[in-house]
């Protein structure tokens, strides 16, 4: 309930996550380690079978989770949340074993540093002078660690134990006679100790212990002074982990085995509205929620179902009037840490949003999408996260993803129809230590240099390098953010970076997209003029089937400059630069052929040339086809020895992942090119000498001044290509590909259209011979 009146708290919020809508599932782990698992893969893959390191799909409106109770529970379920990287708030948990935050980076507690606790205890027994105490702890690893931790710490302040034991954990699972069985015989020393104080280590599961074995000493006394002893009053020292409302299968136990208890609980307020909350709750009209009806006809002994006739709940009952053992009306501490929590995740989503939206909305001025934020984007922002809840507490994490805060003490009074109420007498804070340094701290985002000259407790901040962050206070160094992630501004920590390429849905990939499908459609219209003017002596003159070899060349270059755009991909990697190469090799190769066919035509005409005999359409093709076959070739060897593969770099571009195709081999990149270079240079320098050649049907001059604009566009485009990143220097090699075959279409190919299409009269040999004369 704690949590569902703080989302609706949050709703009714218009300045924290306006237009976005929280949600929320609940899951019983049963204080079982196979049903913890497996709630904790349902709550992750959302399925009904579960297989062995398969990799689940995170549900994309799952963005934290909060549990567990127990230190088992919170264990297990870090085990896999921890691998997606999703937010866990534990809110009762103080496992040791959890404490490092690099084992468990998204594993946070909403709880104090344990040890504080354990001062908290010696301060407590020093204070009353109590010496000679019993303890009993949980049988667990964390019960075994508070043990040595704990008796150390006694024996410094001169306390002896009286006697110390240790409880199963699930004891409240089994039945009256074997409790009573297994009470008789763990702790005989309990029965028989005159230490009035005894200090309890363990969980919520630990006051059915607590109870009963007070319950069967008073029943079952061993010996006459036991009997006497069993009347002692015991004073119970408990830990913040247990809470004091009990089981259901505990309502038969009376609560005054526990009167006088001094308990250190979790810090807590009464929160303005929640007991208003509470009485509005009807089992009638709760919708997909489970736990109300079960509670409500355990605690008021009805039927929410209309399947019985008698004791049929009315939902006019009030929670109010269950006692306090059953059903506490107050937020108690595990409720205000679970209403913190939910606080927490909906300012680190709220940052996520701000901060994404204000970077993303000047490139394309739209707002993301809620689902759009994953787990693993917010989980760092949550122990840098530091606000003030409703009732005005602070809140914030330490470096450890523990709550920066104290305990409370209570003492617990009871009543006799066994309710009882918990009775704020102390409260217990962290050391508070006299500032006394030779300067201030330096701040997030710097770090410390040491002054020449000067003791080494005096030191100068200097900011963070380029690309580097310091998160906490007095850090000697800066340290780098990991590779999918970048500084902010302030460089104290880091934001997830962006993944970039050239996309069809952004301007600049529709622009090129749109430019390269409008040329090849005018590619192919003068390709269909061509066809259709085929018998004409402009259209036949300098070899026909180069023509159309020439316009086909030039259409695929200006298709295959589409598979630069979009997200890489194997395939489109493979084929990006290898079918540029070949494509272009085959038309600058037919442009070569054309220019030196026009040469052997001259050099033929001469009365006993050798040239005769190369007359014709085969060395055209001859040419065509070598020259393609080269570059052929040598993407061949490129893509058998290192080819192309879609990658990221992480590096060029601040705040961005740029989603690129690898080209493998860069030196094999520059051979392609090389080559094409290589064969454009020969087309120009054999058509500027042969541009004024006395032949009617000369388009030497056309291929001089479209190579001119090819060979000036690729070397413009190697500086260029270099000097820019990420999406950009594709946009710049597609804009080089466009450019380079404009020039050849529209030098070669415009002045043949417009003789074809606007004076078709000259387009006959005597006209063409008139005006060569």
């Amino acid at each position: 309930m704690a949590s569902v009146f703080a989302i609706n708290e949050i709703m009714g919020n218009p300045k924290l996550l306006p237009n976005v809508t929280l949600g929320f599932h609940i899951y019983d782990s049963c204080s079982n380690s196979r049903i913890t698992y497996r709630t904790t893969l349902d709550m992750v893959c959302k399925s009904h079978s579960f297989f062995p390191n398969y990799q689940c799909g995170i549900p994309k409106n799952l963005i934290g989770v909060i549990g567990g109770l127990e230190s088992d529970t919170s264990t297990r379920m870090a085990d896999i949340l921890g691998l997606y990287k999703i937010p866990q708030f534990s809110y009762g948990s103080f496992e040791p074993a959890a404490n490092d935050q690099s084992n468990c980076p998204a594993f946070y507690r909403m709880v104090p540093n344990e040890i504080l606790q354990y001062e908290g205890f010696v301060q407590l027994l020093v204070h009353f002078g109590w010496t000679w105490v019993g303890l009993m702890t949980m049988d667990t690893e964390a019960g075994e660690h508070f043990s040595k931790v704990f008796e150390t710490m006694l024996s410094q302040s001169g306390i002896c134990l009286a006697f110390q034991e240790t409880f199963p954990k699930n004891v409240h699972f089994i039945g009256m006679e074997e409790i009573v069985t297994l009470f008789l015989n763990i702790v005989p020393d309990f029965m028989r100790s005159t230490a009035n104080v005894i200090v309890l280590y363990g969980e919520t599961a630990s006051i059915a212990w607590v109870t009963g074995i007070i319950f069967v000493k008073t029943l079952f006394p061993i010996t006459a002074a036991d009997y006497e002893l069993s009347s002692i009053a015991r004073v119970w020292i408990m830990t913040a982990q247990m809470d004091v409302t009990l089981h259901i299968v505990q309502r038969d136990f009376k609560m005054q085995t526990l009167h006088g208890a001094i308990s250190f609980a979790i810090h807590s307020k009464k929160v303005q509205g929640f007991q208003e909350f509470l009485q509005t709750i009807n089992p009638l009209k709760a919708k997909g929620d489970g736990f109300i009806k079960d509670t409500w006809e355990n605690a008021f002994s009805c039927s929410v179902s209309t399947d019985y006739v008698d004791d049929l709940c009315t939902g006019e009952e009030r929670l109010d009037s269950l006692p306090a053992t059953y059903f506490d009306m107050s937020m108690t501490g595990h409720s205000y840490s679970i209403y913190n929590a939910v606080y927490a995740l909906a300012h680190a989503l709220h940052i996520t949003y701000s901060s994404r939206f204000s970077r993303r909305a000047k490139e394309d001025g739209r707002r993301l999408a809620p689902h759009s934020v994953e787990p693993w984007q917010i989980f760092s922002l949550i122990q840098r996260i530091s606000f003030n809840n409703s009732i005005g507490d602070e809140f914030k994490f330490n470096e450890h993803g523990e709550l920066v805060a104290g305990f409370d003490i209570t003492n617990l009074i009871t009543f006799p129809n066994n309710s009882y109420v918990g009775v704020k007498v102390g409260r217990l804070e962290p050391q508070v230590r006299p500032f006394s340094q030779c300067n201030e701290k330096c701040p997030p985002g710097t770090s410390k240099k040491k002054k020449e000259g000067e003791k080494f407790c005096c030191y100068d901040c200097t900011s963070c390098p380029e690309g580097k962050i310091s998160d906490q206070q007095d850090m000697d160094y800066c340290i780098s953010c990991s590779e999918d992630q970048y500084p902010n501004k302030g460089k104290d920590h880091c934001l997830p970076k962006v993944q970039t390429f050239l996309s069809f849905e952004e301007h600049l990939g529709i622009s090129l997209a749109t430019l390269a499908l409008y040329f090849s459609l005018v590619t192919a219209l003068v390709l269909a003029v061509f066809i259709k003017h085929r018998d004409t002596p402009i259209v036949k003159a300098n070899n026909r089937s180069l023509t159309y070899i020439l316009l086909i060349a030039l259409l695929l270059c200006f298709l295959c400059s589409l598979l630069f755009i979009g997200q890489p991909n194997k395939v489109t990697c493979l084929l990006r630069q290898t079918a540029f190469g070949i494509i272009f090799s085959i038309a600058i190769s037919s442009v070569l052929a054309k220019t030196i066919t026009v040469v052997v035509v001259f050099m033929a005409s001469k009365p006993g040339s050798i040239f005769r005999k190369w007359v014709g359409k085969r060395l055209a093709y001859s040419l065509v086809f070598s020259c393609s076959l080269t570059q052929l070739g040598i993407c061949a060897v490129w893509l058998a020895t290192s080819p192309p593969f879609p990658g990221q770099d992480m590096h060029s571009v601040s705040g961005e992942i740029i989603v690129e195709c690898n080209e493998g081999s860069v030196s094999m990149f520059y051979c392609v090119l090389g080559y094409m270079g290589f064969l454009a240079t020969i087309s120009f320098s054999v058509a500027f000498l042969a541009r004024k050649l006395p032949d009617s049907f000369n388009e030497a001059k056309f291929i001089t001044f479209s190579m001119l604009v090819f060979c000036s566009v690729w070397l413009s485009f190697v500086p260029t290509y270099l000097s820019t990143k990420g999406k950009y220097m594709v946009a710049v090699e597609i804009f080089s590909i466009l450019a380079s075959s404009v020039g050849l279409l529209g030098c070669i190919f415009s002045p043949k259209c417009y003789i074809i299409i606007l004076r078709p009269e000259l387009n006959n040999r005597e006209q063409l011979k008139r005006r060569n004369n």
